[in-house]
């Protein structure tokens, strides 16, 4: 495959477009390596934080923890996992334990990596770090959310049955629970195996 680029486009130049509370929009000057040059707009964060997680909370293995919650981009309520940012000085499992607390009322005596997704790599630099947390306990802590969030609990082998529901649509949700879903069936086939 001589036709696949070696390397990564040269930068030519940076520029902030537009900056908001939430958002960033940077515009990029690109080089590829064959001399095309062209210009990128990207969405970042504010620059606050170090990134975000998504949480898969199991009470037990056969069910998972799913949030209501008010969606602005879609203007609607919309199901979902817990998710948020992760605060300055925090690590990955720290502010999964604490958006779940926050959001689910629950804490989580072991958390583990699952995946890191992203969405729309081609504009944005956001990337989401998906956490399973098992081995729940009953522990609420008072979060930032308008309202009270609801809380619902799905058997996660019923992924067909969520994704029917018309308020269960963001992608980053729907593949943590099918990778989710797949890490425990593998650990009920072969215990060793995780």
């Amino acid at each position: 495959m001589s036709d696949q680029p070696t390397h990564k486009p040269h930068v030519l130049s940076r520029r902030s477009v537009a900056r908001s509370r939430l958002f960033h929009v940077e515009e990029m000057e690109l080089r590829f390596s064959n001399g095309a040059e062209r210009t990128f707009e990207r969405l970042g964060g504010s620059g606050r934080g170090a990134g975000a997680v998504m949480i898969v909370a199991m009470p037990d293995p056969e069910h998972v923890l799913l949030i209501r919650e008010y969606a602005a981009g879609v203007e609607d309520y919309a199901l979902t996992l817990p998710k948020g940012l992760v605060d300055p000085g925090e690590d990955l499992v720290s502010a999964a334990n604490r958006e779940l607390m926050e959001e689910c009322g629950f804490g989580a005596h072991r958390i583990e990596p699952l995946v890191e997704l992203t969405l729309a790599p081609n504009y944005m630099r956001h990337r989401m770090q998906v956490m399973l947390a098992t081995d729940l306990y009953p522990r609420r802590l008072p979060g930032d959310e308008p309202e009270p969030l609801i809380v619902e609990t799905h058997a996660i082998e019923e992924l067909s049955g969520l994704l029917a529901r018309e308020d269960f649509h963001e992608a980053r949700a729907i593949a943590a629970l099918y990778i989710a879903r797949d890490k425990m069936r593998a650990e009920a086939s072969d215990p060793m195996r995780w």
